[in-house]
């Protein structure tokens, strides 16, 4: 049975003015897949990004956002049997989370414990759960480093806060944390035992450098940051890069510039091919998260036991309304607080 919804809506790709919230009706699911009333759904760039047309292969406009959810089964579709209505679960769902009802897959729901706020749970969905997989691949590849040293960009944004907090958990006592945030975020974060710097001059850059590089850096920005960033890596002892997002064209727009069209193809293969100096301590990834991964699942009910023993505490930096999706995209730039984004949804 179909029913009637609201929804975010991006009819068009462009700038800010182009999302709306209208009505809509919704079939009832279909084979396979599951009807939930979604309770907090996740904003983030990628929302910024499929705005723009640019997100990896991502779905034609007209198309409703929403990478991740957290809400309550409403019905099941044929060949379904795993929920029942009122259970609790979440979802990468990469499109369609910014509604009422949404109809996912079966086989992509995770039940939330109890114990996990749904605000919470939204945000370790997508943002810590991306945070999780770099953490977890940089604790391997530098399990003979000692005294690690790691930069994240964007220390008060969704998934920079999580690797902030992570890397202080999963990392070791003798971790040192540097990064760049807004200055009105940089007497929290240095509350939190990190070093902050403002991105927009560049001083981090040579201040990193004069203490003999970092072991690790993680970069949602791309293009040309990633290159600044790969020069702050310590040759002496091994060393990664991760790439992600591709936000630099979002995040820091030119004053008065049309929206940008610039994929993260090539910038990414570009990073890759820094792998071909096998001679050097230095490597380079391009992390992405996918819930066809087999370790998508387990991760987030470790990061969904983590937060329920009070191992790590979520930081949610604003609850938007439905309604107020449309004005979040205008002042993504300017949002106050640090931490996850999420959208109640009545």
């Amino acid at each position: 049975m179909s029913v009637a919804i609201r929804k975010v809506l991006i009819p068009s790709f462009g700038g800010p003015e182009v999302v709306k919230v209208v009505d809509d009706t919704l079939p009832g699911p279909p084979a396979q897949h599951v009807q939930v009333k979604v309770l907090y759904a996740g904003f983030n760039g990628s929302d910024i990004n499929m705005r723009n047309g640019t997100y990896p292969l991502q779905r034609k406009a007209p198309l409703t956002p929403g990478y991740c959810f957290v809400g309550t089964v409403h019905a099941n579709g044929p060949g379904c049997s795993k929920f029942k209505p009122g259970d609790i679960v979440s979802c990468l769902s990469i499109n369609d989370a910014e509604a009422t009802f949404t109809n996912q897959p079966e086989k992509f729901l995770i039940p939330v414990p109890t114990s996990v706020d749904h605000k919470d749970a939204t945000a370790l969905v997508l943002d810590w759960n991306t945070a999780y997989g770099m953490v977890k691949q940089t604790r391997s590849r530098l399990s003979k480093v000692q005294g690690k040293r790691v930069f994240i960009h964007g220390m008060s944004g969704a998934v920079g806060y999580a690797l902030m907090i992570l890397s202080k958990a999963l990392l070791g006592p003798e971790i040192e944390v540097y990064g760049t945030a807004s200055q009105r975020n940089h007497e929290a974060i240095r509350a939190l035992g990190a070093t902050p710097f403002v991105y927009t001059d560049k001083n981090w850059i040579r201040s990193v450098k004069d203490i003999g590089g970092v072991h690790a850096v993680y970069d949602p920005l791309g293009f040309e940051s990633w290159d600044e960033s790969y020069s702050i890596l310590t040759s002496s002892e091994p060393s990664v890069l991760f790439g992600y997002g591709g936000n630099l064209q979002t995040l820091n727009p030119a004053p008065g510039a049309k929206v940008s069209t610039r994929g993260v193809l090539w910038p990414t293969l570009k990073l890759l091919s820094l792998n071909l100096k096998f001679w050097s301590w230095k490597s380079t990834v391009f992390y992405y998260i996918s819930r066809d991964r087999s370790s998508f699942e387990v991760d987030l009910e470790e990061l969904f036991s983590m937060v329920g023993e009070g191992k790590v505490e979520v930081k949610i930096k604003q609850v938007l309304e439905l309604e107020e999706v449309p004005t979040a995209h205008k002042e993504w730039t300017s949002l106050q607080g640090m931490g996850s984004v999420v959208v109640r949804i009545p």
